[in-house]
């Protein structure tokens, strides 16, 4: 059985059992959180918490490395850099709009002692732009410093690019890195149907049906701003820059979004995705080779959306008050975050985790959002891949009409 049904069926194996004892045995429900589910449920979470900040760094590491070098990436590269952080930051936007306006959590769902939590007072924007740069890495390591940890892993990539043979031992010793913490992740993705059902019965046995009711406007918020986000940022920038009919392209990228959407995984859906493209889209196979590879490595939508609703959604459910160096600072995070999210299912929690630490709120608010992630995560891969093709159809036809120029000019010289 694949994870996703493995997790769906958890899912309503929870929302049955903490629903059953909520309305029928309260009584009961208290020895069996004390003792199952709550442990449960923690022992997942701190296992993807434990995870956040070398999977961080190694990804973001390898990223930079693989892209940072300015000779190499030319002029190509730099246009599609621009493009993913861009729309990523467009994405983010969207989806903080969209959950201070549906207001998906209620002040206070997580009970009255909880509800009294507040996030810090964040400082001001412009210190937090200044402690981007960490007076001591290894500290924001131990601290969790996130904003700090990814601009040092971005310089070390930049290093390492620069520096080619010289730095190859330390190059191989990031990927093997790297390479343990995903098959931690997919260790720990293993235990989520475990984690998804003890969370979940743990939260609807002590708060019953008001919780999944605020679950759902998460699931509407998310889902209304992907799909914002792929129709307005998507089908706008195709119809002004690729002069393309919108409609045409998500017609002809269709195949590879079902696929996308089955699997979770920006990895798994890439030669496809790609075959689509060069096939369906007319993408030249040199762009679309550069493109949509390094797409499934730092250009993550979806999943942007998804810690921005949630992160607001979480903040709400507590109760506590984001103030505009916060969002700004989830922006920044979500954006920088996307340069090392693995096109892999599973791995935006552990950002979210990140997010969330970044503006200091709780971990413990994935509890409400992780029942119903999966489902949400093959929404999301679907808007991330069309979001890499959009990148290179654009880059594709900017590429052409740039040779075009340049063929002019020789032919007016000569």
């Amino acid at each position: 059985m694949s994870l996703t049904k493995k997790i769906v069926i958890a899912l309503i194996l929870g929302i049955i059992v903490g629903l059953g004892f909520n309305l029928f045995a309260p009584n009961a429900f208290t020895p069996l959180d004390t003792y199952a589910l709550t442990p449960l449920g923690q022992l997942f979470l701190k296992v993807i918490t434990m995870l956040v900040v070398p999977l961080v760094f190694f990804s973001i590491v390898l990223g930079t490395a693989g892209i940072g070098d300015p000779k190499q990436l030319g002029r190509i590269g730099s246009k599609t850099i621009a493009y993913y952080l861009v729309t990523t930051a467009i994405a983010l936007v969207i989806g903080i709009a969209v959950a201070y306006i549906l207001q998906p959590g209620q002040p206070g769902l997580m009970g009255e002692g909880e509800a009294e939590y507040s996030a810090e007072e964040a400082p001001p924007i412009m210190e937090t732009l200044l402690n981007i740069i960490p007076e001591n890495p290894i500290e924001a390591m131990a601290t969790g410093e996130m904003l700090q940890i990814i601009a040092f892993a971005v310089f070390i990539g930049f290093a390492l690019a620069k520096l080619g043979d010289k730095t190859r031992g330390i190059l191989r010793l990031m990927e093997q890195g790297n390479e343990i913490m995903m098959y931690l992740v997919t260790v720990a993705m293993k235990l989520a149907p475990i984690g998804a059902f003890a969370l979940i019965a743990s939260a609807l046995g002590k708060l019953g049906l008001d919780a999944l009711g605020s679950m759902m406007m998460y699931v509407i918020a998310v889902v209304l701003a992907l799909v914002i986000h792929a129709i307005l940022t998507y089908g706008g920038l195709i119809a002004l820059l690729a002069r393309q009919n919108p409609i045409d392209f998500f017609k002809g990228f269709f195949p590879a979004m079902t696929v996308a959407f089955g699997t979770s995984s920006s990895n798994a859906t890439l030669p496809l995705s790609m075959k689509t493209a060069q096939e369906n889209l007319g993408v030249s196979k040199p762009v679309s080779s550069f493109v949509q590879p390094l797409g499934a490595t730092i250009n993550m939508d979806g999943t942007g959306i998804m810690q921005a609703v949630a992160t607001v959604f979480i903040a709400q459910v507590y109760a506590a008050q984001l103030s505009f160096g916060d969002l700004v600072t989830v922006i920044l995070t979500a954006t920088l975050a996307s340069i090392g999210t693995a096109g892999v299912p599973g791995v935006g929690m552990i950002m979210l985790a990140m997010v969330l630490n970044s503006v200091g709120l709780p971990v413990e608010g994935i509890a409400l959002v992780l029942a119903v992630d999966r489902m949400l995560d093959m929404l999301r891969t679907a808007v991330n891949i069309t979001g890499d093709a959009s990148a290179a159809v654009i880059i594709d036809r900017t590429e052409a009409k740039h040779i075009e120029k340049e063929a002019a000019a020789s032919a007016r010289r000569a």
